[in-house]
């Protein structure tokens, strides 16, 4: 009976009920009709206990140091060094898209960000460089779903806080996907550039010019590598690496390129507190969510059913990466994760998918389904920026898409791609 709550809460979903709520009053409605009334207080003591969690300071830091970096005209820097390499091609301006979502990615981890703070510069610039209002649309939003993939990543944050993996290890296991999408959709570009004779942004720019925009983008592309260098080397913890991002921003924008003045700093803090209330919130109620899950048996019982429509793992990653790319459509990729991992990935563990494995494939197949319609998140943020429905937005966007869902089962079925560089580092053995 208890499992009834899953069904409500996809009606609820259906009906426009926001995810958070959703997650509350589907599971407690059914209890309370159970008569259960102590598991409905353990369903809301869990959403603070959920979001106690040191490890999970890591995502309000890193949207922080995101905000402070896009602030203070970091990201124009990363612009500008993108279109001196790749602007010499033709649809030059949408390769620079791409490629600036691959270096904002080593910033902010988030998609949504890289949308925000890409597309209100760069959908302008490509409508004025002759780019059609849709096409500089769908190329930011379906970029900008390397931001989650490519380290750090919050979503990766949260699947290695609810399943007890190592951050470091998935953050590592995502570099190669991400660096696959991201030239998956530049070949796309460079086609669609050539059938539809798209404008080279500039002229090739000179190797002096190249070297000053490196310069000029040194600092900020030294980000990552601090990070990831600092949590690899056991300088500090993926959460600390997060306290320490957020420094070297303000100490980049306040002191060595002074872009951002103290006064900038209220509206960063206020802007950055309330996207990581809403993700928090999230998580807590994920985790109440995900306590029920426990107390309905239904991860056994999906156990038993996706065990009994094959043996053979191959035909169950296939049928899972179909269900996770419906699941997509309609939840974001934070609660997803939380909802669905406890319940997916000791079924596949037990089936000998290494359990960094899955989690790449879980994380980039969810991060995909930001910019799939019909509810996307990415897909209404782009829409908001550019003026475009969302409608002709997801019609423009699905020739990337179709790039992003081969990279998917690229990643599913070769796990030398997502195992590889965790296993150079040691964290897979």
């Amino acid at each position: 009976m208890l499992v009834l709550f899953l069904p409500l809460f996809l009606v609820l979903l259906f009906l426009g009920i926001p995810v958070f709520f959703a997650m509350l009053v589907a599971p407690g409605t059914i209890l309370w009709i159970l008569g259960q009334e102590r598991d409905i207080a353990f369903l809301y003591r869990n959403i603070y206990n959920g979001i106690d969690s040191f490890p999970l300071m890591a995502i309000p830091f890193f949207m922080l140091a995101g905000e402070i970096m896009n602030r203070g005209g970091i990201t124009q820097r990363l612009v500008d060094f993108s279109q001196v390499m790749m602007g010499h091609f033709r649809g030059g301006l949408a390769h620079v898209n791409i490629l600036s979502s691959m270096l904002f990615a080593g910033l902010s981890g988030s998609a949504v960000a890289d949308t925000s703070a890409l597309g209100s510069m760069l959908i302008p610039a490509m409508e004025k460089n002759g780019y059609s209002r849709r096409f500089a649309a769908a190329v930011t939003a379906a970029s900008s779903v390397i931001g989650p993939i490519i380290p750090p990543s919050g979503i990766m944050i949260i699947y290695a806080y609810v399943m007890g993996e190592s951050v470091a290890a998935l953050f590592l296991g995502g570099m190669i996907p991400g660096i696959m999408v991201g030239v998956g959709l530049m070949l796309v570009t460079a086609y669609l550039a050539r059938r539809n004779n798209f404008p080279v942004a500039s002229a090739r720019a000179s190797w002096r010019r190249r070297g000053e925009a490196g310069l000029q983008a040194f600092f900020p592309l030294l980000t990552p590598i601090i990070i990831l260098g600092g949590i690899l080397w056991g300088v500090f913890t993926p959460t600390e690496a997060s306290a320490i991002a957020v420094a070297y921003a303000l100490v980049i924008s306040l002191f060595l390129l002074k872009t951002m003045t103290w006064r900038d700093l209220p509206k960063v803090f206020i802007r950055a507190g309330l996207t990581s209330s809403v993700v928090l919130l999230l998580v807590g109620a994920a985790m109440a969510f995900k306590a029920i899950v426990g107390l309905s048996h239904l991860p056994e019982i999906l156990a038993a059913f996706v065990v009994g429509l094959s043996s053979d793992p191959l035909v169950l990653l296939f049928l899972i990466n179909i269900l996770l790319f419906i699941v997509g459509m309609f939840l974001d990729a934070g609660p997803a994760i939380i909802i669905l991992g406890p319940i997916l990935a000791p079924i596949f563990v037990d089936l000998g998918v290494h359990p960094v494995h899955f989690a790449i494939i879980m994380s980039v197949n969810l991060t995909v389904g930001l910019v799939t319609p019909p509810m996307g998140l990415v897909l209404f943020v782009a829409s908001s920026i550019s003026g475009v429905k969302v409608e002709s937005l997801a019609k423009a966007i699905l020739p990337f898409l179709a790039v992003e869902i081969f990279v998917i089962f690229l990643v599913t079925y070769f796990p030398p791609i997502s195992m590889f560089v965790p296993t150079v580092f040691g964290f897979i053995r």
